[in-house]
């Protein structure tokens, strides 16, 4: 399938041109025709993809310290939090299949050229500190399952570029395939967990339910800001409105309609499992530690090494390493995707997958490697803590262009977003920014 599109699009700039991912643009094909459960079909996969950055390392650990110490009460903050997402990676699809430009695309098309350089070196900062979260998590597992020493595992986790290859040469829906069965995996495991914990689902069906102690409570208030701030990341923002652009949905304004709603469900029932996800590490923390009074476990090390004794099984303890090895490894797979969708759309600079990854895996070893030899796993617990917090300072930088261009009517036609969407995507927007400078202030004030 030819990538380049050269009809020039009111409301823009310039041309199109060629689409990012190139290899794998408009590769999947979409039946016009047939019954509505199979073209919805054909649009399951880049949601889960999506997904992934939602269940990182990073939220792992925050998932445990607020389980861990405060139970049930942050599930709802979790919930909140989701529902920015489902809003946001929306918003995405909107913007890629109305325009034909992923948000990469679109920024280099909207801004002046230094504008634009500034968004794609902050892109690329981000990219790279989601990276390190990667190579960490990895490499916990690793040594979580296999007793690999952590500094090992942080150089092992650079031959995952060879599965990403093959599958990539194999088709996309290859890709989307090992995601979804790695997250199959990640979900077993925390269902197998959860049993043997027998939390109190009474505690946890109001945990969903709102409660001003969270703003009354100081600590509670910050680990909330954390799980809040640190969820929609801004890799996630380019990836999906890239390889939405995989399904071959047609240029008619009825086959767009179309492929709009389809790939909503997609990324809207994607995300709720990243939900059941997420929660289940913070109803696993609040069922296991903070019913025993261990209330101070964040370190993802220290989780594992008290599962088997607190639950009584020995498998407890391998079935979290598990989950953690398939995260990490599939984090690898959208961060590299969305490193080439950044690196393509801003500069148009096109390099072969294998030696774009190894330059972020690179980049990424490096401090990875570092923090773990010098200080062993607090420091790789504070490596973790300092990416979310630069993900954090880039996030608006994504969401506010992504929020504008698609509330432009000009740039949209007639898939514009609905006022009533817009309102509440600026709300996010708003909410996200002011979290994140809050998070941003803390950590600067040595609060965390």
């Amino acid at each position: 399938m030819d990538a380049r599109v050269d009809r020039p699009q009111p409301g823009w700039r310039s041309e199109r041109g060629e689409a990012s991912l190139s290899d794998v643009h408009r590769s999947i094909t979409v039946r016009p025709t047939g019954p509505g459960w199979r073209r919805a079909a054909a649009f399951v996969g880049p949601g889960y993809l999506v997904a992934v950055g939602y269940m990182d390392p990073g939220n792992w650990a925050t998932s445990l310290a607020g389980g861990s110490k405060f139970g049930y009460t942050l599930l709802v903050v979790a919930l909140v939090s989701n529902i920015m997402a489902i809003v946001l990676q929306s918003l995405c699809a909107r913007l890629a299949i109305a325009s034909g430009r992923d948000l990469a695309q679109a920024c280099r098309d909207a801004y002046p050229k230094p504008v634009s350089f500034v968004l794609w070196l902050l892109a690329e900062i981000a990219i790279i500190a989601t990276d390190i979260a990667e190579v960490i998590g990895t490499a916990i597992g690793l040594n979580l399952i296999f007793g690999i020493p952590l500094e090992l595992g942080v150089i092992i986790t650079a031959l995952d570029v060879f599965l990403i290859l093959y599958l990539q040469k194999l088709g996309f829906r290859w890709v989307e395939a090992l995601v979804i069965t790695l997250l199959g995996v990640i979900a077993l495991c925390f269902a197998i967990q959860i049993a043997l914990a027998d939390p109190d689902w009474g505690q946890v069906v109001r945990g969903f339910a709102p409660t001003t102690e969270i703003v009354r409570n100081p600590e509670m208030l910050y680990l909330a800001l954390g799980i809040l701030g640190a969820t929609v990341m801004p890799h996630n923002l380019y990836l999906h409105s890239g390889i939405v652009q995989t399904r071959a949905y047609g240029e008619s304004l009825p086959e767009k309609r179309q492929a709009l709603k389809y790939a909503t469900i997609d990324s809207t029932v994607a995300l709720m499992f990243a939900l059941t996800i997420n929660a289940s590490i913070l109803i696993l923390a609040a069922a296991t530690f903070h019913k025993t009074g261990q209330t101070s476990v964040a370190e993802l090390g220290d989780a594992h090494k008290l599962l088997g004794p607190l639950l009584g099984l020995a498998i407890a303890p391998t079935l979290f390493g598990i989950a953690l090895l398939c995260c990490g490894i599939n984090s690898t797979v959208t961060a590299t995707l969305a490193g080439q969708i950044v690196m393509e759309g801003f500069l148009k600079i096109r390099l072969p997958p294998w030696l774009r990854r190894l330059i972020t895996r690179g980049i990424a070893i490096i401090p990875a490697a570092a923090v773990t030899i010098w200080y062993g796993d607090s420091g790789t617990a504070q490596l973790l803590i300092l990416t979310q917090v630069v993900l954090s300072l880039q996030l608006s930088f994504a969401v506010f262009p992504l929020v504008m261009f698609t509330a432009d009517r000009t740039k949209m036609g007639e898939l514009v977003a609905p006022r009533w969407l817009v309102a509440f995507a600026v709300l996010i927007a708003l909410v996200i920014a002011a979290l994140n400078l809050k998070l941003l202030v803390d950590f600067a004030g040595g609060a965390g």
